[in-house]
């Protein structure tokens, strides 16, 4: 049986070796740079300088997404 220091080192190797889904890293910008495109735009419209529309959002929303994915 193997010990807890054991366990540990095969999580960390498999963690470390493992790229995981490239398409749950796409869903998760898509979602995420949405929810922070509507809060922004909506911080923006609350102090007057932008408007709030579906167009906006999706425009902030796409820009951030890009920016995020050429980040990482």
């Amino acid at each position: 049986m193997a010990g807890p220091d054991r366990e540990r080192d095969g999580i960390r190797e498999g963690l470390e070796s493992s790229r995981g889904d490239p398409r749950v890293l796409v869903a998760l910008n898509v979602v995420l740079s949405t929810m922070f495109a509507v809060m922004l735009v909506w911080g923006l419209f609350l102090v007057g300088a932008l408007e709030f529309s579906v167009v906006t959002v999706a425009v902030v929303a796409v820009v951030l997404f890009v920016l995020t994915y050429v980040l990482t």
